[in-house]
């Protein structure tokens, strides 16, 4: 009767310590990776995907820059801000548009407009919307 309530402690005993160590789920982290949306054209790790993309991006934008002919005669400036998002289909979504007047705020969402689709950003092997803002300096030199 001894021997059976010792193995009978034993094994609550160690149940218990089991349920301890494997079910605290503070000691149990995991980190997933972001992956950015992907330019068409680029490739390679993580960061140099990153590099490629705001590479890609900042020399779309010089590009496609048209300083709106009313508000360059009119010597109109300012700073225009366009928060938008790049969906799980990679194309783009504006979400928002601050700043400026309302003719430099469409040239700017114009601009951002004409970006080509991406691959998707990935977090767990699932496309996943990243948003993203880009500042517009309109700024003449009359």
């Amino acid at each position: 009767m001894r021997k059976l309530i010792l193995l009978l402690f034993i094994c609550i005993g160690g149940a218990t310590y089991a349920q301890e160590n494997w079910g605290d789920l503070k000691k149990n982290n995991l980190t997933i990776k972001e992956i950015p949306p992907v330019w068409p054209g680029c490739s390679g790790s993580i960061k140099e995907l990153d590099t490629c993309f705001n590479q890609q991006l900042s020399s779309h934008i010089m590009s496609n820059f048209k300083y709106p002919v009313q508000e360059y005669k009119k010597n109109i400036q300012g700073l225009v801000v366009v928060s938008f998002k790049i969906n799980t289909e990679g194309f783009v979504e504006i979400k928002g548009v601050t700043g400026g007047n309302k003719g430099l705020q469409e040239a700017a969402k114009t601009n951002i407009l004409k970006i080509p689709q991406l691959t998707p950003g990935m977090m767990g092997g699932k496309p996943r919307e990243i948003n993203m803002r880009v500042p517009f300096s309109f700024k003449t030199n009359k």
